[in-house]
């Protein structure tokens, strides 16, 4: 006899305000439940290969993301799965749990019924207001304010960090794969095409997905890509997203006037350690896009040099150094550059 799960929306709901909790396997029911059904009113956005849903819980709400995509094998859903067991980090959209559902449907075909496997699978997240990245880069109606911009590109870096430890490879990270919370703290979402790499393995990549415009052009030579090198595709992308933060446009863009046009945007009393971030970002932005992999930084030493910028900034605010000891100091890390003959252990 089939048990019936007992899983509620209130258990969700504890399951979402509890830190620690593991992803679990949750029944189709319960996913019908909380959307009304899939009702258009409740949906939230669509892609190539899915359609989101507000899940509406007691007192809050969570999204769920439900495969459209019939030729998806189970591997393939597999290893989104897997993939998103293994994180569990603040810019890393949080992962709630799974629905594999598969039942028999009578169709008819050429004036006959026939039994037709009908598979519903189905993602649940944390719900974040505010929509992702590539909206808020497009929304011209704010002023641009440089605080948030560098917590939005320290986040994205300190999530893909931690995918890379992981061994995941995002391989379709764009500013519409960026949700943001309500203090605009980024989430790294999306892990249809990630892959996780055992160490040593290597890979054939055929070109196909990944996003034009973001994706690193060795990508598309369905060449043997092995472990060590995997991560260059995503700082490719990573830098294209930095410039298009920095600039609202893609593309290559020359440092000096990326810092000329912020530093008319920004606090007076901060202006110089505000200034050196600026393009310390461009910086990073335009060493993850060369085209040549090995010149790209790794995540750890990316993060280093966004550090660096950070705890000046945070001395400055506090009056333990000067404005005239950053300006000194700025040489220094501009001479900071990766070792391009290979990566860090990290990575």
């Amino acid at each position: 006899m089939h048990r019936r799960s007992t899983i509620t929306p209130r258990d969700l709901e504890c399951m979402l305000r509890n830190e620690t909790a593991e992803p679990k396997p949750l029944p189709l029911s319960l996913l019908e439940e909380i959307t009304n059904g899939f009702s258009a009113e409740q949906e939230i956005g669509s892609g190539g290969f899915a359609v989101v849903y507000k899940g509406k819980l007691v007192s809050t709400t969570v999204a769920v993301k439900r495969l459209t995509n019939t030729l998806m094998d189970e591997k393939e859903f597999h290893q989104e799965v897997e993939c998103l067991m293994m994180v569990k980090h603040k810019n890393i959209v949080r992962f709630l749990g799974y629905c594999a559902n598969r039942q028999g449907s009578m169709e008819r075909r050429h004036e006959k019924f026939i039994m037709a496997d009908v598979h519903q699978r189905l993602l649940c997240f944390e719900y974040l207001p505010n929509g992702n990245l590539y909206e808020y880069i497009s929304d011209t109606s704010h002023r641009p304010k440089w605080t948030d911009h560098f917590q939005i590109i320290t986040g994205i870096c300190q999530g893909l960090h931690h995918l890379h430890q992981h061994n995941i490879v995002h391989l379709d990270l764009k500013p519409a794969n960026i949700l943001l919370d309500a203090n605009l703290v980024p989430k790294i979402a999306d892990f249809g095409l990630s892959r996780c790499f055992k160490e040593m393995q290597s890979r054939v990549f055929t070109g196909k997905g990944g996003t034009i415009g973001y994706t690193a052009p060795e990508f598309f030579d369905s060449t043997e890509i092995r472990y060590r090198h995997s991560y260059r595709l995503d700082i490719y992308s990573l830098g294209v997203i930095i410039i298009e933060i920095l600039t609202g446009k893609k593309g290559y863009h020359d440092v000096d006037k990326v810092v000329e046009s912020w530093s008319k945007m920004l606090d007076i009393s901060q202006s110089d350690v505000q200034v050196e971030q600026v393009r310390v970002c461009a910086e990073i932005g335009l060493k993850c896009t060369d085209f040549n992999p090995a010149n790209r930084p790794d995540t750890k030493h990316i993060i280093s040099r966004l550090d660096e910028r950070e705890i000046v900034d945070i001395c400055i605010k506090t009056s333990m150094i000067t404005s005239q000891k950053v300006k000194n100091a700025s040489n220094e890390l501009h001479k900071d550059t990766p070792n391009a003959s290979g990566e860090t252990s990290s990575e």
